[in-house]
């Protein structure tokens, strides 16, 4: 059965986020440290909040929880979202603290320092298990959350609601998201994720998260680590060696595809949204992953995130030239 189709039958939702958004300020001007930048774009951010865009631009009935401050950046958010696609009413407005901002540096091909202001906390991290609509996680036919919805309270204790409720049904996905800047100690974060790991079916992460993760950095057995604890798929992101996705049954390596890189941090994200997209459309898994390595390329030649998911049809384009190229090798 297709997403569109369980969708349409009134299963939920095809793809619930839980997690960060907020707003990212970009520099116009790359290769310039920010005490130089004189202009900046201003763009939805966070991650859980671009997966919910992406998936949304492939097609997906898309929503996310979340929180924003009651200020003109709060409005811009939700306004953001519900322009590229996304389903607005699970994110709740807070009084006490505004919505967070994120700077970055842009340094092509492989360096975009980060600068979080989320002090002393930030609405998307005060969301409660009271606040959140369990039916509609239940429901939802994947179920998206990140390893830095569980650094701090109540937005832990709400994670961990959630994934009671919905009790490991499959496609219940975790991106292992560490930002160690969000933790008080990496034993801390590996404490958590351990807890996490217990009530998902799908992780996702780079080798320095699955050490975070299970304390293995060679992909093959971060994966088979990552199995042991209950994962039915464990995809391990390898930078230049490319993604490995790995399941009890099968072992799948897909090569990144080579674009001129502007700016790296969207490129996870998009890789979500296609992931996602991929699960639910039932598709092999060289093909999801080889979709979603494409959907991650053409996000890092743009210079934004949100605004620059991809459409179907161009990830489409990207992941089947690859392939074709690669058979003619």
């Amino acid at each position: 059965m297709t997403s569109t189709n369980a969708h349409q039958r009134g299963q939920g939702l095809d793809v619930l986020a839980i997690g960060r958004c907020g707003v990212d300020l970009y520099p116009l001007q790359t290769g310039v440290g920010l005490a130089d930048v004189e202009t900046f774009g201003k763009f939805l951010g966070g991650s859980a909040a671009n997966v919910a865009v992406a998936a949304a631009r492939l097609g997906l009935s898309s929503a996310l929880i979340s929180g924003v401050g009651n200020d003109p950046f709060g409005q811009f958010v939700k306004r953001a979202l519900t322009d590229l696609g996304v389903d607005d009413r699970f994110i709740v407005t807070d009084s006490a603290y505004p919505t967070p901002v994120t700077f970055c540096e842009i340094f092509p091909p492989d360096s975009f320092p980060l600068y979080f202001y989320r002090k002393p906390h930030a609405p998307d991290m005060q969301i409660t298990a009271q606040s959140i609509d369990l039916d509609a996680v239940r429901n939802a036919s994947l179920y998206w959350s990140t390893m830095t919805g569980l650094s701090e309270e109540p937005s832990r204790s709400a994670h961990f609601a959630a994934w009671e409720a919905r009790e490991r049904r499959s496609l219940t996905v975790l991106d292992l998201d560490y930002r160690p800047m969000f933790w008080s100690t990496p034993q801390d974060a590996t404490k958590q994720v351990r807890r996490a790991l217990e009530h998902v079916t799908v992780a996702v992460g780079n080798r320095e998260e699955c050490e975070i993760a299970v304390g293995e950095t060679n992909p093959h057995k971060a994966a088979d680590a990552l199995l042991d604890l209950g994962i039915e798929l464990a995809i391990v992101k390898q930078g230049p060696r490319g993604v490995l996705g790995r399941t009890r049954t099968q072992s799948i390596t897909v090569l990144p595809n080579s674009v001129d890189v502007v700016n790296g941090l969207g490129a996870g994200d998009s890789f979500g949204g296609s992931l996602c997209h991929g699960l639910l459309a039932g598709w092999p898994l060289e093909k999801v992953l080889r979709y979603a390595n494409a959907a991650g390329a053409i996000v890092a030649s743009r210079l934004e995130c949100s605004t620059a998911m991809p459409t179907a049809e161009e990830v489409h384009d990207l992941a089947e030239s690859t392939a074709t190229e690669d058979a003619n090798v």
